[in-house]
């Protein structure tokens, strides 16, 4: 395949990325945005274009709070059961609206469910996206099971240069809060900084 999902930067920085799909979502994206407000860190928001269209006094508080935007389509769709071309336009379309309401060019893309193949994978690439996979997959906080597991499941991943995957859209979201909240004030005590995932891969970039 000649693009791979990066799930981790290998770097000596003692450093994670948060990330958070499927918003924006106003009850859950400002929670979140409290949260790192309070620990002086920023996160990755891979944000679904019409979501965007529906909420964009949230997408400027993203921004604003120097956070990152990361493109997650436009309707959320698998990309590998579409024609290509339908695939390339949920990605272009998004492209174009973040660039549109933000004034920034997304350089990282998030496919939904983790679905592309190396058709669409090569397009990705020669739209100059870097393609963000996550470590704790097994948290499964979008089936909410249960602040603890979502909590014990993230903390086997945690290391330097971790990325991690929550959601803040589609659905009830309280669990996956309260976990991060959890998880962000133990990794604060223990000394991480909290950066976006275009911060990682440079200091990926930097240390090589």
């Amino acid at each position: 395949m000649s693009t791979v999902l990066i799930h981790e930067i290998k770097t000596s920085q003692k450093a994670v990325a948060f990330t958070f799909d499927d918003g924006p979502n106003p009850l859950y994206t400002l929670q979140v945005l409290t949260i790192f407000q309070e620990v002086s860190g920023k996160a990755t928001f891979y944000m679904i274009g019409e979501q965007m269209i529906k909420h964009p006094e949230i997408v400027k508080k993203v921004i604003d709070q120097n956070h990152e935007i990361g493109n997650h389509t436009f309707t959320h769709p698998m990309l590998t059961q579409m024609r290509l071309d339908d695939c390339l336009h949920e990605i272009t379309k998004t492209d174009k609206l973040i660039k549109d309401m933000t004034g920034e060019a997304p350089t990282t893309f998030r496919p939904p469910y983790f679905d592309f193949n190396e058709f669409i994978s090569s397009e990705i690439k020669e739209l100059g996206y870097k393609v963000i996979g996550a470590l704790n997959i097994d948290a499964l906080d979008w089936e909410q099971p249960g602040v603890n597991h979502i909590v014990t499941k993230t903390r086997n991943h945690i290391k330097n240069g971790s990325i991690l995957l929550f959601h803040d859209g589609f659905g009830d979201r309280s669990q996956t809060i309260e976990a991060v909240r959890t998880l962000v004030y133990e990794l604060k005590e223990q000394g991480y900084q909290f950066v976006t995932v275009s911060e990682l891969l440079q200091l990926a970039n930097r240390e090589n």
